[in-house]
């Protein structure tokens, strides 16, 4: 029960009127309960079991004092899995703990770093941060590979994938971050990698910043595998009116290179979100299940 004091002695006032505020703030958390983070996220119990996502958090973009403010982009939508590219470790491991201590939602994780940076990534010379690719899933992950493409351009690149639920069932997963949007021939070298082994799936999710756009030539590998959420992104050859500037744009520079791609998956919807905290969009999907 909540109780209002009074006191009449000048004396006691000061003491009186603290002991009221604080009993009003208690009263005010147990209406509240939980109540909502700084970040405006609500506070999420679970995961969206149909939810997959994909965020290039643009590391080295920030430190981790924005560590928080993409946990709450993340629990926003509290996705089954979401995709992490330009990832330190240490960053997702703060963002996990974020997501469960602020917002109740526990992810595992598996990492598929290409690289060991210490400028980039922070850690001791003699032991620097890994950077790379990283999934967070609700469910248990298995089967973990993580491949770095022979020629990863400018920088090394490469592709996680793990076994996982989504909507219930078990998925095969890919995170991909492809060489730089200069560089086309090594992206067609690495889709051509990326591919045959989508290819062995029936059902699968491919997540990943492609750094190309809908239309470019080196994507055509994965457009005969798979579909994009998107209902107005196709690639040209799919139709003959195909317009690659009716997708929505995933950047902060008006282009789309952020993919959810899915095979034997059909979605329900697509949403892009802009972040402040990457020049990277937060894309989602919501998948059908099937009859």
């Amino acid at each position: 029960m909540c109780v209002h004091f009074r006191g009449e002695a000048t004396v006691l006032r000061r003491g009186v009127r603290w002991a009221a505020g604080v009993t009003a703030a208690a009263c005010m958390l147990l209406l509240l309960g939980p109540g909502t983070p700084s970040g405006g996220a609500p506070r999420t119990a679970e995961a969206v079991p149909d939810r997959v996502a994909t965020w290039n958090i643009c590391n080295p973009c920030g430190g981790s004092e924005l560590n928080y403010g993409r946990a709450t982009e993340i629990a926003a939508y509290a996705p089954q899995v979401i995709g992490l590219q330009e990832a330190c470790v240490r960053d997702v491991e703060q963002i996990r703990d974020h997501l469960e201590e602020s917002f109740g939602l526990v992810y595992r994780v598996e990492y598929g770093s290409v690289l060991r940076n210490w400028n980039r990534c922070g850690g001791l010379p003699w032991r620097p941060g890994g950077y790379g690719q990283a999934i967070l899933s609700a469910a248990p992950m298995t089967d973990r590979v993580s491949v770095e493409y022979p020629d990863g351009g400018s920088e090394d690149r490469g592709f996680l994938a793990v076994t996982t639920l989504v909507g219930g069932r078990p998925v095969r997963v890919f995170n991909t971050h492809l060489a730089e949007r200069r560089q086309a021939e090594v992206r067609a070298g690495q889709v051509r990698a990326l591919a045959a082994e989508v290819a062995r799936h029936d059902r699968a999710i491919v997540l990943g910043d492609f750094n190309a756009a809908p239309h470019a030539s080196e994507l055509t590998p994965m457009w005969s595998l798979a579909t994009d959420p998107d209902p107005g992104c196709r690639p040209p050859a799919a139709s003959a009116d195909a317009d690659p500037d009716a997708c929505t744009a995933t950047t902060d520079w008006n282009s789309k290179f952020d993919y959810v791609f899915l095979r034997g998956i059909t979605p329900r919807t697509h949403q892009v979100r802009p972040s402040p905290h990457s020049d990277h969009h937060l894309l989602h999907t919501d998948l059908n299940r099937p009859r």
